[in-house]
């Protein structure tokens, strides 16, 4: 949705710049024509309007779909013990017997008090990142207002960087689909002990040192290019089979002619809808199976590399359930891709896909707004004239 908005804002500025700069920019008032004069009012406004935008979309991509969802990725739940220490019980006669019985028979038919063992409790604890609004308070009381931006210095160098590296891969490879792909995965693997910092800030808790000097290690950027590997091969499938299937069911014609499609016969255009709907429907499911996993997958592989002296923002087992040995004790230091999965339940799983869902509503809900705020804007500044 967030697309669709970019393009609609973008297809106005176009609009207004072509209209104004043909001099045809026209209302109709009773049939008269009268001259359209506020075309730089209306660029102006759209400018800003897309700008604002941006930064919004930008902001709920960044704070919940990256700090929250990183998260929620890695929180393991807790429970909290109570021992209870049971009452002494001592058998003492019953009182309509007691008037029977002397001092000294009462004594001796008292038995000795009977020692029972405490007995321990478990309550599960809710996770912290259970609501979007527990996550936010407990980064607000841990490191201050501004820890939902956490790790955004961190964030722009990658994807800088990221950016650079991409276009140099891809002038070398070419400009075709598999070519771009491949720059894409190459990138994302050199870039990757860069990638294992961002999380590590995003989840650790407040340190003086800045970001740059936190960088891991060689040796454990070495254990994390397979993960980055698969992760970056997964979003890349999900970007390259719909666009084959795409192309393979030849609705480009279709697409950049809408009109034509409404001459086809009823049964091509079942089947034009049908092929539409396999190259959504194909994109939709390569997220869910395959992104989704590789995505939590590389996350709690990178979070296992975290350093010792770094404490966690949040509850977090960095034993895996005993399957992460330290490297101390001869063990290799990282849990491995399947154990990293495997050990992510389902109810954590049905948590970051809410998730998931509460971000779709609030980037369709935040791009419907701005569409509306821009169409209000052309009609309140040159009253019921409406760009088409």
């Amino acid at each position: 949705m967030s697309g669709i908005a970019h393009h609609l804002v973008k297809r106005g500025l176009d609009a207004t710049h072509e209209q104004y700069r043909s001099g045809s920019f026209a209302q109709q008032d009773g049939g008269d024509q009268k001259p359209f004069g506020h075309p730089h009012a209306i660029a102006a406004a759209l400018v800003i309007t897309g700008v604002a935008w941006f930064f919004a979309a930008s902001a709920i991509s960044y704070i919940y779909g990256g700090v929250v969802a990183t998260l929620t990725m890695i929180e393991t739940p807790t429970a909290t013990a109570f021992k209870v220490d049971p009452a002494p019980t001592t058998s003492e006669p019953d009182e309509a017997d007691a008037p029977l019985l002397s001092v000294d028979e009462k004594k001796s038919s008292t038995s000795p008090t009977t020692a029972t063992e405490p007995e321990l409790f478990y309550i599960k604890t809710k996770p912290i990142t259970s609501k979007i609004r527990t996550t936010i308070k407990h980064l607000k009381a841990e490191a201050g207002p501004w820890s939902r931006f956490r790790g955004l210095q961190v964030a722009l160098a990658y994807h800088f960087v990221h950016h650079l590296l991409f276009q140099l891969l891809t002038a070398c490879f070419g400009g075709a689909l598999i070519s771009q792909s491949l720059a894409a995965v190459f990138s994302a693997v050199i870039l990757s002990r860069m990638q294992m910092l961002w999380t590590h800030v995003v989840i650790s808790s407040p340190s003086e040192k800045k970001w740059y000097r936190r960088f891991p290690s060689v040796e454990q950027g070495k254990k994390i290019l397979v993960p980055t590997a698969a992760w970056a091969l997964a979003e890349q499938a999900a970007i390259c089979i719909p666009v084959v299937l795409f192309q393979l069911f030849n609705l480009e014609g279709y697409y950049s002619n809408p009109n034509g499609f409404k001459d086809l016969p009823e049964m091509q255009q079942k089947s034009v809808a049908l092929a539409s709907f396999a190259v959504l429907a194909s994109g939709i499911l390569t997220a869910i199976f395959v992104v989704f996993p590789a995505n939590v997958t590389l996350k709690r592989v990178q979070a296992s590399l975290l350093s010792e002296e770094n404490d966690t923002i949040i509850p977090f087992d960095r034993s895996f359930g005993g399957k992460v040995q330290p490297e101390i004790i001869g063990g290799k230091g990282v849990v491995g891709m399947l154990d990293a999965w495997r050990t992510f339940g389902w109810a954590a799983r049905i948590r970051l896909v809410k998730l998931y869902a509460k971000i779709a509503v609030m980037q369709f809900s935040t791009s419907v707004f701005f569409v509306m705020l821009a169409v209000a804007e052309v009609r309140l500044i040159n009253g019921d004239y409406v760009l088409y």
